[in-house]
């Protein structure tokens, strides 16, 4: 069958592959793969920053962003032919570490986690493939391809998970929302804030067009620059992975603020920052900084909630680009207007 893959730690090895049928070890429930969504993991993956394929395999087939159509599903498993599923990322380590024994794989602290797509397993970009029915996602019919932005939307449902827990350790009642970078996870992390009725700002490069639109769209305000921000934030959700954007908002957060970190830069970069100026502003103000990434199985269940809590129109106009399986590689290359890019595993 049709697959997209790499050869992990070989830049530019991205080719459609052929592979073999997904093996029974996979998990008992088969599905034919509908969408996958290609995010800045995979470009980095490409570009062969990280990656390993699956033990005495020189390949890997990427794709962690999944929605697909059961074909086969054994009695018990809760799920029939037709459903709609998408894929867990994260497998929790063998050994397992004290997060890992507890179902917290996303917090793995050993570091011998599996993710499919990514570190030791084959993902879900390709036409077909097998998932166990503990790490498979019912997705509502109703959402229907909408259920792509299912794994992305969980990395924000976790983070707002964590950003609670932390605000709690004191007064907890956050008003005012900034949220850096007006990508896929920027406008998705915007979304949510503003289904819990809070003041949402959204800072992006984009002076007009798409982004500017949706964010709008949700009722939230888009910046330019942080000059214009007009509140002091409560919270702040980092989705650029910029050392100078962290830094600068940092210094605005409120006292016993939090900043989520959930973006990576692509490339290395170094900044002068006055790092001993900054550390007293955060300690003198309780501010607390985290770190984010992947989900645990609840934060999954959590999106599908919020993505159908959301209004579908909007959704839909993330998603602004839809490539063949047979060219997915033109999904790597970005184009001015692209949000969400996607490859249809049947094109």
């Amino acid at each position: 069958m049709r697959a997209m893959t790499i050869t992990p730690g070989k830049a530019d090895s991205a080719r459609l592959g052929e592979v073999a049928e997904p093996p029974s070890t996979d998990g008992s429930v088969l599905v034919e793969a509908l969408l996958t969504g290609i995010c800045g993991t995979d470009l980095e993956l490409v570009s062969a920053h990280f990656g390993s394929a699956p033990p005495g395999s020189d390949e890997l087939v990427i794709g962690h962003e999944s929605l697909g159509r059961v074909l086969e599903a054994p009695a018990g498993s809760g799920f029939a032919p037709g459903d709609l599923v998408a894929g867990v990322v994260r497998r929790p380590d063998p050994v397992p570490c004290p997060a890992c024994a507890r179902g917290e794989w996303d917090f793995c602290r050993n570091g011998l986690y599996r993710e499919r797509g990514i570190n030791l397993m084959d993902g879900y970009g390709a036409e077909r493939w097998r998932v166990d029915p503990y790490f498979a996602v019912p997705v509502p019919a109703e959402l229907g391809n909408l259920g792509v932005l299912v794994e992305p939307a969980s990395v924000l449902t976790k983070s707002w998970e964590q950003i609670d827990a932390v605000g709690q350790r004191s007064w907890y009642g956050p008003e005012h929302v900034l949220i850096t970078g007006a990508g896929p996870i920027g406008l998705l992390a915007a979304m949510v804030a503003r289904q819990r009725g809070y003041d949402v700002h959204v800072l992006d490069r984009m002076s007009d067009g798409l982004k500017p639109e949706l964010v709008r769209a949700l009722g939230a305000s888009y910046l330019t620059d942080l000059s214009q921000l007009p509140v002091v934030p409560d919270v702040v959700i980092e989705a650029t992975g910029v050392g100078q954007v962290v830094f600068d908002c940092a210094k605005l957060l409120g006292p016993a603020g939090v900043m989520c970190l959930i973006g990576i830069s692509p490339g290395p970069a170094s900044i002068d920052v006055q790092l001993d100026a900054l550390v007293r502003q955060l300690v003198v103000r309780n501010v607390a900084l985290i770190g984010v990434v992947n989900a645990g199985k609840r934060h999954y269940a959590d999106a599908v909630d919020v993505l159908q809590a959301a209004d579908p129109d909007w959704l839909a106009r993330l998603i602004t680009r839809t490539v063949p399986l047979s060219d997915w590689t033109s999904a790597l290359a970005r184009e001015p207007d692209d949000i969400k890019v996607v490859v249809d595993m049947q094109g």
